[in-house]
């Protein structure tokens, strides 16, 4: 007879998908989290993030301050690396990186710190400029947030990480490159990995339940949708904060807003 996954009893779980820049769908997220835990308080309440803070929604400086002034309730919160701030981080180091950042959500993020990119040339002294200019604005509590952000959590059962893992590599020896990047062949992988993945990453209108993984990414800064994961026991379920003006399905999305 199959094991159903499960947490430690007392403990409760709170995942909470890719927000992309979009503050105040996690400010929503937040306070329909606490009224869910006055509802019912857990002996142990984590809060975990799953990446992708920055970039494509137009607030990824406040949300980093958010994220930095901690939880508005009692958790013990995990914050982990998405590959959206894995590119940020390689900017730092990189200036060149720049062009290929700001063509998937890097413009956005550059515009939240007062850094604007709208009209671009690609001349090195505007790279140098601009990677001169975001130093400068980044505050040093920011930049060590970023880079203090974690690769995995596990608890009980479950694996959390942004992306997925590699198919067939243990979870002790999974590589950073899959953990903050991989779609295939994880996505595609039935195989168990030794525990439930529970990953964003990968963006669709509602959260995918599979026997081996559960996918929370619902395309926050274009759906209007971020989502968090509830796990307790042996069940699940979802919470979602919503923006209704925001009617767009993520099929009317650009190719190159996929990475």
């Amino acid at each position: 007879m199959k094991r159903q996954m499960c947490l430690p009893d007392g403990v409760r779980v709170y995942a909470i998908g890719d927000i992309h820049g979009r503050l105040d769908l996690l400010q929503i997220l937040h306070t329909k989290i606490q009224k869910d835990l006055e509802a019912r308080p857990p002996e142990e309440c984590v809060l975990v993030y799953m990446g992708d803070y920055v970039d494509r929604g137009p607030h990824a400086n406040g949300v980093i301050s958010a994220l930095i002034r901690g939880v508005p309730f009692q958790a013990e919160a995990h914050y982990l690396k998405g590959n959206h701030e894995d590119a940020l981080l390689t900017f730092l180091d990189d200036p060149s990186f720049l062009r290929m950042w700001r063509d998937y959500g890097g413009a956005e993020t550059l515009a939240s710190y007062g850094v604007e990119v709208s009209t671009p040339t690609d001349d090195e002294d505007w790279v140098h400029e601009t990677h001169k200019r975001f130093m400068a604005a980044l505050p040093r509590t920011h930049l060590a947030f970023l880079q203090g952000l974690k690769l995995s959590y596990e608890k009980g059962d479950f694996f959390f990480t942004h992306a997925g893992v590699r198919p067939g590599v243990s979870l002790e020896d999974q590589q950073a490159a899959d953990l903050l990047w991989i779609r295939e062949p994880f996505l595609a992988s039935k195989k168990f990995h030794g525990k439930v993945i529970i990953h964003g990453h990968t963006p669709q209108e509602q959260p995918v339940i599979k026997t081996n993984r559960i996918g929370i990414d619902t395309g926050a800064y274009i759906t209007g949708a971020l989502t968090a994961i509830v796990i307790e026991g042996t069940t699940f379920r979802f919470l979602q904060a919503r923006d209704p003006k925001a009617p767009a399905k993520l099929g009317e999305q650009r190719e190159s807003e996929t990475a």
